[in-house]
C-alpha cells in the first residue's frame, strides 16, 4: 500500500512538472524572449500587427521649431545638421489604422546597439532636446522610446533590440527617398512649391507602392513607406485618405533650415551607408 501511494505521488509530481514546462515554453514562444531577459508579460489585449510603416521625417520642417540647443539635438549641429530624410521609426501597424504599443517590457540598453552608433547618429538622430516618456513610467531617450513603444510589438518578425535597429537602418538604405526625390528634381527650397502628386508619383515609380505623406501646413513633415511582414513594399493604409487631417495641400514645400549658427542646410543624397 505504501509503495502504491508513493508511485501515485510521483506521478502527480511529474504531471505538475510537465504542465509547468509546457506553460513556460508557450510563453517563450509567444514573446520570442529568453529566460533571464528583462521581460514582463505580453500585453495580451493587443493582437499581432499586420504590416510595418517606415516613418521618415524631413529635418527642414521639424527643425524650424528649434528654439534652444543641446548636444543630443541634431538640429543644432551646424554644418553637420541632417540634410536628408532621417528615420523617425519603424512602426508595426494594423490594417484598420490603429497600432499596438508597449507590447512587453524590455528596457532600452544603448550598449546593445553600440556597433550601430555612427549610423544611428547620422540617419536616426533625435531632432529635439526633449526626453520622451517610456512605456513604463519616467523619461528616456528618443531611441529608447522607439524600441519600447514600437520595437517590442514587432514580434515574431523582430525579436530583440539590436535586430530592430539594424533592420530599420537596412530598410532605410534600400529605400532611399531622398535620392528618389532629388533625381526627380525635388530639392530643398524656401521659395519653391512642388506638386504633391509629383512627389507621390516619384516614390510610386521607384518602389511600386503609394506612400503616406504628412504635412505641417504646406511643408512636408514625414513620408511613410510601408511593408508586409517579409519587408516587401505595400501601400500604406493612410495613403488613400487624402481628406484626413494629416493630408497635404496640392502644392508642398521641402524647406531649407538655417541652424542657429546661421549656416543653411541643403538637400543632398545620403551615400555613405
Amino acid at each position: 500500500m505504501a509503495l502504491r501511494r508513493s508511485l501515485l505521488l510521483l506521478l502527480l509530481l511529474l504531471q505538475v512538472l510537465l504542465v509547468t514546462v509546457l506553460s513556460v515554453s508557450a510563453y517563450l514562444a509567444e514573446t520570442g524572449r529568453l529566460a533571464g531577459d528583462n521581460v514582463v508579460e505580453v500585453n495580451r489585449s493587443q493582437r499581432e500587427f499586420d504590416y510595418f510603416a517606415l516613418s521618415l521625417q524631413w529635418p527642414g520642417t521639424y527643425c524650424r521649431g528649434t528654439r534652444h540647443c543641446c548636444s543630443k539635438n541634431a538640429c543644432c549641429r551646424g554644418s553637420d545638421t541632417p540634410t536628408q530624410f532621417t528615420i523617425h521609426g519603424l512602426w508595426p501597424d494594423y490594417n484598420d489604422g490603429s497600432w499596438p504599443s508597449c507590447c512587453y517590457r524590455s528596457d532600452f540598453n544603448e550598449k546593445e546597439i553600440s556597433t550601430l552608433m555612427d549610423g544611428m547618429e547620422k540617419y536616426w538622430p533625435s531632432l529635439s532636446c526633449g526626453s520622451p516618456s517610456s512605456c513604463h513610467g519616467g523619461k528616456g531617450s528618443f531611441w529608447g522610446h522607439e524600441w519600447e513603444k514600437h520595437g517590442t510589438c514587432s514580434s515574431p518578425v523582430i525579436r530583440d533590440e539590436y535586430s530592430y535597429f539594424v533592420t530599420t537602418l537596412n530598410i532605410y538604405f534600400k529605400h532611399n527617398v531622398t535620392d528618389v526625390l532629388y533625381k526627380a528634381g525635388y530639392v530643398a527650397s524656401n521659395s519653391e512649391k512642388y506638386p504633391l502628386g509629383g512627389i507621390v508619383t516619384a516614390i510610386q515609380n521607384a518602389f511600386h507602392i503609394t506612400p503616406e505623406v504628412v504635412c505641417k501646413r504646406d511643408a512636408i513633415d514625414e513620408i511613410r513607406i510601408c511593408f508586409y511582414k517579409d519587408f516587401k513594399p505595400r501601400d500604406c493604409v493612410g495613403s488613400k485618405d487624402m481628406t484626413s487631417k494629416k493630408s497635404c495641400p496640392k502644392y508642398v514645400s521641402l524647406p531649407e533650415y538655417t541652424p542657429l549658427d546661421g549656416e543653411a542646410m541643403v538637400l543632398k543624397m545620403p551615400t555613405d551607408e
